[in-house]
């Protein structure tokens, strides 16, 4: 299938970034809501845990369904689950009531979001699939680096409940533009698989050793950007004393970095394999997370040291996850979906635990989300060099 990569770039990014607008977009509201629900801001913060277990099972079940039944039908159903749960949680007055409908706000969202990397591997192959989700991942990096500040100012303009009006207006407006702008590109002579089929699908992709050595790394690259992401309300704005309308500008600066580090890892592409790129990355991550445990460690943690190694940190994610992913479904061109599906089930899983272990426990200090960032970096860089071998020096 031939299609303009630039046009599906920006369609496959216009339906992702509903991910990071719905994670990101409420967080300087965090201290509002938990103030509306009568709960710490501490196990408020946990709905992004939440948000995120749904939004593994829902790549989980509609991967398969989206090999099975086509990219959009599956993609135009997640977006109306999405945009209802999304009315329903401007109404919410307890704990409880979030932390459910923020579940089956992530089913939806993650029955949209598991058909973008299929859909660029249904049409890309090989570096030139590395390059289109590398340019999609670029177009992301607006999505989280003006979430915070859209959300900030719907704060300012109502309250938090505008945030999730807003988010249900945008997947009115996705369904708008995917239904009118985007083909289906599942390949319609693939045959489709039977439920018993779709277990043996993912058991083979759990089998594949040097697969979910590249699962590994995604997913502990992503575990250690929602340690920051699910601790940065409390630590930056609590903890540090930042104020709401100063948290989107530091926190769009890790942002800016990522966006920075896709564009070169497009140009490093030129004279270097996806697997070389996708060990860097990971190298430095490794480093940052040990210097965000010394600061901590030396009582030297303040934003002005906290904040360049966090950006270090999530900033060469622009490195490892295009790169993670496309290593991943070059194996599984078959499957992509269901391949994709489970990458980004276990990749959110990861993230939600990683969540829990920083909020649970409601330790009024940077420890839980620096130790858990240097876990998943070590635990990544270990894992690629384990099972990938020397298909990960590639």
């Amino acid at each position: 299938m031939v299609l303009n990569a630039r046009r599906v770039a920006f369609l496959v990014a216009a339906n992702t970034a509903l991910a990071p607008f719905a994670i990101d977009a409420y967080l300087p509201a965090m201290p509002a809501l938990a103030e509306t629900i009568g709960a710490s801001i501490h196990h408020t913060e946990l709905s992004i845990s939440v948000f995120l277990f749904g939004f593994a099972l829902g790549q989980l079940t509609c991967g398969p369904l989206s090999d099975r039944l086509g990219r959009k039908p599956v993609l135009l159903g997640g977006l109306a689950v999405f945009l209802l749960a999304s009315l329903a949680i401007t109404q919410v007055g307890t704990l409880h009531q979030l932390w459910v409908l923020r579940f089956i706000q992530a089913l939806g969202g993650g029955a949209c979001v598991v058909n973008s990397a299929a859909i660029v591997r249904d049409c890309f192959s090989g570096r030139e699939a590395a390059k289109v989700m590398s340019t999609m991942a670029m177009i992301l990096m607006l999505a989280p680096l003006a979430a915070p500040a859209v959300g900030s100012g719907l704060l300012y303009l109502a309250d938090w409940w505008l945030i999730f009006v807003f988010l249900a207006t945008y997947a009115a407006f996705l369904m708008w533009l995917m239904g009118r702008h985007l083909p289906e590109t599942r390949d319609p002579g693939l045959p489709a698989a039977s439920p018993r089929q779709v277990v043996r699908n993912y058991l083979s992709v759990l089998r594949h050793r040097e697969a979910m050595g590249y699962i590994c790394a995604a997913s502990m690259s992503f575990s250690g950007m929602f340690a920051f992401i699910t601790a940065s309300p409390f630590l930056y704005m609590e903890h540090y004393g930042l104020s709401p309308a100063m948290y989107p500008v530091v926190f769009g600066i890790n942002v800016l970095v990522m966006a920075t580090s896709t564009r070169v890892n497009i140009r490093l592409m030129r004279r270097r394999s996806p697997q070389q790129n996708l060990r860097l990355g990971l190298a430095i991550q490794l480093a940052a997370a040990l210097g965000l445990v010394l600061v901590v460690a030396t009582g030297l943690d303040t934003l002005y040291t906290i904040v360049p190694l966090v950006m270090m940190f999530m900033g060469v994610i622009g490195l490892i996850a295009p790169n993670a992913i496309s290593s991943l479904l070059e194996h599984f061109s078959h499957m992509s979906a269901t391949a994709a599906a489970l990458q980004g089930s276990i990749q959110f899983s990861c993230g939600a635990l990683a969540g829990v272990l920083v909020g649970a426990f409601e330790i009024d200090s940077a420890w839980p989300m620096v130790a858990t960032m240097l876990a998943v970096a070590v635990i990544g860089n270990v894992g690629l060099r384990i099972l990938a071998g020397r298909a990960g020096h590639a």
